[in-house]
Parts: structure tokens; sequence; C-alpha cells
């Protein structure tokens, strides 16, 4: 077994294994991803599904306009249905703060070409049969915003991967990083690890791979829980989130409602428990913009940690202070969308020295520079 890498990846989440996998199509092939656990067994296959162009900052907006397109064509790219549907997002503010914020949301993505509209609040009504505008001011709808199924998207990164020469092991904890004179030499669960550049891209887990090479990494986990339901018939074509209860809610493919609700004081721990306060939460946010919704039966309900940085926004690129050792982190909740566009980016950033904006813009080396960065205040859903 080969033990000696150009490239290794730590983490086999959806960001890990896009940047495997765009490696490997830029003929990148001697790369191995390091999870210490089952694929889709951390927060990428833990979350809501959701792929969303509305957002607060030019930046992400243009990033997930790419990412979308590449959400689009996966199915075809690599033989696995992700069951994208594209029935929008549709965004409610009962606040004057709220809608002042979609106004000028709105315009940015209009002005990036998408085709979202701010309405008054009864609009909701004519896309959600049922729902309660009661209080409701405003909302933001844009169509082509969608909902897809998280656990094919590892599954079609990492079988196309390993198709073009890399490898995957599963099972395969990091216990121990010493840097060499070139390089890295890895202590895992399943042996030793040589590779020349090293990637951590564990999401929450990042803190503790970085700690290893004795590298402060400035993100925190913070628990985000979600449930979902017993199956309805087709009634939900958007994803709806209301802004002031922090809560979002869609229906799947095959019928049940899967949502979640932002709640405070919620432990910053990777450990995945859940809590009869969410569910209480979540039923009260719930029913309020739902009413027919009160008699809803929830089937099942878990929890994954969402990857906060101090500014709410990614961590990437080398790290300044260790050579060849880079950071793939602090995404909050918005990491698996952004994957298909950010891993293509990393990988044209490491194998063709292509360097984007975004890693000008997310480098490390901003926290003590004190420089800024636009704020993302979007991260719900």
């Amino acid at each position: 077994m080969n033990n000696d890498f150009e490239i290794a990846i730590v983490g086999g989440g959806i960001m890990g294994l896009s940047i495997a996998y765009n490696l490997a199509k830029l003929g990148v092939t001697n790369t191995v991803v390091l999870e210490k656990s089952y694929l889709a067994s951390g927060a990428s296959g833990r979350n809501g599904g959701g792929i969303r162009q509305q957002w607060t900052t030019k930046t992400n907006i243009e990033l997930m306009k790419q990412s979308m397109d590449r959400c689009d064509s996966f199915a075809g790219e690599l033989g696995v249905n992700v069951w994208l549907r594209q029935g929008g997002y549709l965004f409610l503010a009962r606040s004057q703060a709220h809608v002042d914020k979609l106004e000028k949301s709105v315009k940015l993505q209009r002005d990036a070409g998408l085709p979202t509209r701010l309405e008054k609040g009864s609009y909701a009504k004519k896309i959600v049969p049922g729902i309660n505008t009661n209080g409701v001011l405003a909302c933001a709808y844009n169509p082509t915003d969608g909902v897809i199924f998280p656990w094919p998207f590892l599954w079609g990164y990492s079988e196309k991967y390993c198709e073009l020469g890399g490898e995957v092991r599963l099972r395969c904890e990091v216990t121990r990083i010493e840097r060499k004179s070139e390089g890295f030499a890895l202590d895992t669960t399943s042996g030793k690890v040589n590779c020349k550049r090293l990637i951590n891209a564990c999401g929450a887990w990042s803190p503790e791979i970085a700690a290893l090479l004795h590298v402060d990494l400035p993100t925190h986990p913070i628990r985000h829980q979600i449930c979902s339901s017993e199956p309805l018939k087709a009634c939900l074509e958007p994803l709806v989130s209301d802004l002031q209860a922090g809560l979002y809610f869609s229906q799947s493919m095959r019928g049940e409602i899967v949502g979640g609700i932002n709640l405070k004081d919620e432990p910053h721990t990777t450990e995945m428990k859940s809590s009869l306060s969410f569910l209480r939460e979540y039923a009260r946010a719930l029913t309020r913009v739902m009413p027919g919704y009160q008699s809803l039966k929830v089937l099942r309900q878990w929890s994954g940690p969402y990857d906060h940085s101090p500014d709410g926004n990614p961590i990437l690129g080398e790290h300044p202070d260790c050579k060849d050792f880079f950071l793939c982190n602090g995404f909050v909740g918005h990491g698996f969308m952004m994957a298909p566009i950010v891993g293509e980016l990393y990988a044209k950033h490491l194998a063709k020295s292509e360097t984007h904006q975004i890693f000008s813009d997310f480098r490390y080396a901003r926290f003590s520079e004190n420089s800024s960065v636009a704020l993302e205040t979007f991260n719900i859903g």
C-alpha cells in the first residue's frame, strides 16, 4: 500500500472530497483523503441540503452562482443523482431591519443577474399555499435556489475521485503530525502516511488537526439541530426561512418536512446530540408560519456542528507560519453548498498556482492584520 503522497487531505467531508476530485481532474492523483469515520458521518451528511444564491456579499453571491451551475451538471458529470430540486428559497422578514437587509441583498443579487425579487409579505401566499403571513412585512424569493440530497453528493465525489486514481481511507484517524524538512509525516490509526503538502478540511474538527502542528486555528464548533417529519403529499416548493425566528424548512423528494432553527446558547461542541428544547422551539416557529403542520409527526432528529470563524467567513490557503499546510475551514453553515466551486478553485490553486480572490480575502493572516472582509449575515439554512 502506497504511503507516500504529494497531497494528503484530512477530512472526508464534502469540502475535502471536492478538492480531491478536482485535483484528480487536473491530473494530480497521488493524493489521499483521510477520514476518521465513514463518509457522511460528520456535518456534510447531517445538513438540510439547501443550496442558494441569496447572500449579502458579492463574493458569496458569485461563488454560489458558479456552485449552482456545478450542482446542476453533477449527475451528468459524476453519474450520481443528487435529487436537485430548484424550488427556490423564500425569506420572510418581520422587522424593518430585516426588510432593509433584504432590500440591500436583493439589489446585489439582481446586479449579479439573479431573478431574486422583493415583495410584500402577502406575496408569500402565492408561492406557499397555507402559509401564515400575519406579521410578515416583506419576502424575498429566488426561484433558482434549491435543495439536494447530501449523501449522494459525497458518494459521487468519492467514487469518481477513486476512479481517477485517488485514494480514500476510511476509519483512518490522524493522531500525530510531524513536520519534516520537506512535507509531513502523519501517524494514523491505519499506519503511517507521508505527504509533501497537507490540507486541513475537517470542518468543526479542524482546530484539533491544526493543534497537532502547534497551529492555533481561531474557529470553533456550534451545534446545529435538524429534524425530519413523516412524509406528506407534495405541497411545498421552496425552502422557507423566517429570519426573525432563525427557522428554515423544506420538503424532500420523499415528502418529509426537513428543517431546523438557530437556537441561542447552543454548546460549542462537536458532540452530535439532540435536545428537547430544539423540538419545542422548532415546533413553535414552524406552526406559526404553517398552522396546518400542527399535527405533523416528527420521525427523526439529529445534529451536526457548524464551523464558525471569528468574522463568519472561511479561512483559506496556506498557513503563513507553516509552509505547505493548507486550510479550508470556517464556512459556518454554507460550506456544503459552496464545496463544488471552492473545491475547483482550491485544486487550481494547488495544481496550477492560480490564485482566486478568495485566497486573498479569506487568508488566515487577516486576523492579525485587522483587514476588513465583508461580513456575511445570511448564515441560516
